[in-house]
């Protein structure tokens, strides 16, 4: 048995060498250091409910470029990172048993049950075999604890009583410095190699030149694109005007599939923010990237309250609510083809992009499932499989906000397709890019086709229920706004900024999802 320390440190979720607790403890605490990552087989498989596939293409291979981007930096700090396809737990056990040197295998905990298991897991190997366990948290901006509340079980179920809490009460914790190098790997370790998608039987995706996340993987294209919306741009400066755009990439700050890698740390981006105050301007915007991190540890902190709940039919208010699973009328909805223009452009977004705007989320999401009357979960896991910044705590606890059985004050809150379309693309420019059936309609009456003339419609080149669907459903709601389009001549009536541009009325809003009094939105 060598005297020699080894530290495993297994990453999930935190592929980076900032702000990382992981790389700082086990400099400390040992002679060699393993950066461990396992492609897990039970990632490639089936979602719960629905059998639809867990991890899609667009996901897959930011995944891979980040994979790739971490062993870069890794090989300039004197370490690599270690590549296996394999469980966890069975990885971590070989490899403890190939080294004899392994003192601690370390890793930052997760909250949901599939994660969970993996961590029970790896402390029975380790327990059989030994090998101490050293674990970390470091997936929100604030620490869990340093929550102002005696225990998880007392998280409020409002997310402004949470909010005004940790304001008030907690501070966000000093950043970990990236380390200049790390201690090396084991002699003769193998590194293994990275899988290319067809290994992980998945397809590479096809790049779509109007995607509005054109980035790629990876802790140094996140601390790129911050640097390019805060310090080159000062689009941070604006970004609670814009936050609710539709087209291009500097409409949001479209850091949310870095975090979700763990590529950057929230505690990052506030630190920045803070930094960008202090030397450029303090202002709502730059507040509101923060209001929106908070969002992100509220939902994560949910998930840690409540567990599995997140995942059940009756979510976390134990309503019971009789959702129809029409697989159908659940096509028409995933394949962009429900008549209703502004969710059929959001939706092909999402197919043709891995990505969809905040705005077009909340908007589909309500579709489904108020609507359409949908089992909530068939939303859940179809963002699950396409999102490039799938997060499983925020999506399925806006997915649970959407069904109405979430942290909501409210009930029966529903979007208004028409009215939300005009508000924030007014001139259809948007749904124009997506659903090019209807390109030659101008202006807003491009969000309701099926209320046009049969000249107008024959003048357009369209025809309903051939060159492109009849609507599935139309609530009574929508026929308020139908005649309070503009009209199709003239230049957008959003001024110089365009599609991208936050309507006046809305800009003070907040999440539109959680404040409005307003029944139908």
């Amino acid at each position: 048995m060598s005297t020699s320390r080894t530290v495993i440190c297994l990453l999930r979720n935190d592929l980076r060498l900032h702000d990382n607790e992981l790389f700082h403890w086990a400099q400390q605490n040992a002679d060699y250091i393993v950066p461990l990552y396992c492609f897990d087989p039970r990632h490639y498989v089936g979602t719960y409910n629905y059998n639809l596939p867990k991890t899609g293409p667009f996901r897959l291979r930011f995944l891979l470029e980040s994979i790739r981007d971490l062993r870069d930096k890794l090989l300039t700090k004197g370490s690599n990172l270690v590549v296996r396809r394999g469980k966890p737990e069975e990885v971590v056990a070989s490899l403890i048993q190939q080294l004899g040197s392994v003192s601690s295998v370390a890793f930052h905990e997760e909250v949901t049950s599939e994660e969970l298991n993996v961590e029970k897991k790896v402390k029975e190997v380790c327990a059989q075999m030994k090998v101490n366990v050293h674990t970390c948290w470091g997936a929100t901006l604030y620490h869990r604890d340093d929550l102002p509340f005696s225990h998880i079980s007392r998280l409020p179920d409002v997310y402004t009583q949470f909010r005004k809490a940790v304001e008030s009460e907690s501070l966000v914790r000093p950043l970990f410095l990236t380390p200049e190098m790390l201690n090396p790997l084991p002699p003769g370790l193998q590194e293994g190699v990275i899988p290319t998608a067809e290994d992980l039987h998945q397809t590479e995706p096809v790049e779509d030149p109007r995607s509005a996340f054109s980035c790629s993987g990876g802790e140094s294209q996140a601390l790129a694109r911050l640097k390019h919306y805060f310090w080159d741009t000062n689009a941070v400066a604006t970004y609670k005007e814009t936050r609710n755009g539709l087209i291009g990439l500097d409409y949001s700050t479209k850091f949310s599939p870095w975090l979700a890698a763990g590529c950057i740390s929230p505690g990052y981006i506030y630190h920045q923010i803070k930094q960008y105050e202090r030397e450029r301007t303090a202002n709502q915007s730059t507040y509101w990237v923060i209001f929106e991190l908070l969002w992100r540890d509220y939902f994560r902190f949910v998930a840690m309250k409540y567990g599995n709940r997140l995942f059940q039919s009756k979510g976390l208010q134990d309503k019971s609510v009789p959702w129809k699973k029409d697989m159908k009328l659940f096509d028409a909805w995933k394949e962009g083809r429900t008549g209703v223009p502004f969710v059929d452009a959001n939706m092909r977004e999402l197919a043709m992009t891995g990505f969809m705007s905040n705005r077009g989320r909340q908007n589909v999401a309500s579709f489904l499932t108020k609507d359409l009357g949908l089992d909530w979960r068939m939303g859940a896991e179809w963002f699950e499989y396409l999102l490039i910044d799938h997060d499983v705590c925020s999506n399925y606890g806006n997915w649970l906000y959407s069904a109405g059985i979430g942290n909501d004050p409210r009930e029966n809150r529903k979007f208004n397709m028409i009215k939300q379309a005009l508000d924030y693309d007014t001139n259809g420019d948007y749904v124009r890019r997506w659903v090019p059936e209807l390109q030659s309609i101008r202006g807003g009456d491009v969000h309701t086709p099926w209320t046009l003339s049969s000249a107008a419609l024959s003048h357009a080149q369209v025809c309903l229920g051939e060159t492109y669907p009849t609507p599935i459903v139309v609530a009574p709601e929508w026929s308020r706004h139908v005649n309070k389009k503009p009209s199709g001549a003239g230049p957008s009536q959003r001024g110089k900024k365009g599609p991208s541009h936050t309507p006046k009325q809305h800009r003070d809003r907040g999440v539109d999802f959680y404040f409005s009094r307003s029944k139908f939105l």
